[in-house]
């Protein structure tokens, strides 16, 4: 696992995260907390196979924070989207864990592998259990992402989410 020594490096020379808020809140001991930029609602059911040419992604619909930058959110699932953005290097992999201030009000994000290679803004799945709902305000810290040497790869990460939410020059 890299400390934050070694995160703060990578960040410095190699742009591991661009679009962060504030690079000394949000570098953890071992880890770098990543932030709500926006939230939307699952508007139909998707599709999963094995080789991915029946794959379906559900449709989402983006929801709207009230004037204070408040999502009042009810029980279910939704979609986050991150203000960070990374770039990851082919020898370096990172998994992130929910925030637990997010698990001590009943809320949990799912998430995947962040791949050696990949580069984008990606996407993770919020689960509000709690009956009551949950309030996210925008640019709220809600997961860590956790980095660890993987030794490089033959080739990295080149999947149909590569450069997701990047804006090209």
């Amino acid at each position: 696992m890299l400390n934050d020594q070694a995160i703060r490096k990578l960040i410095e020379e190699n742009d591991l995260i661009t679009e962060y808020i504030d690079l000394d809140k949000q570098l953890q001991p071992s880890g770098f907390d990543i932030s709500l930029q926006s939230i939307e609602a699952f508007k139909g059911g998707g599709a999963v196979d094995f080789s991915n040419k029946e794959r379906v992604i559900a449709e989402t619909q983006p929801l709207k924070p009230d004037n204070e930058g408040w999502y009042h959110l009810e029980q279910g699932c939704y979609k986050v989207v991150y203000n960070e953005a990374v770039k990851m290097p082919t020898d370096v992999a990172a998994l992130a864990r929910t925030r637990s201030t997010l698990l001590r009000n009943g809320a949990s994000v799912g998430t995947a592998v962040w791949d050696p290679g990949y580069q984008g803004r990606s996407s993770s799945l919020l689960v509000v259990h709690n009956p009551a709902g949950i309030r996210l305000k925008k640019n709220a810290r809600i997961a860590q992402l956790i980095f660890y040497h993987t030794g490089e790869v033959e080739k990295g990460y080149s999947g149909v989410y590569q450069n997701e939410r990047i804006k090209k020059p």
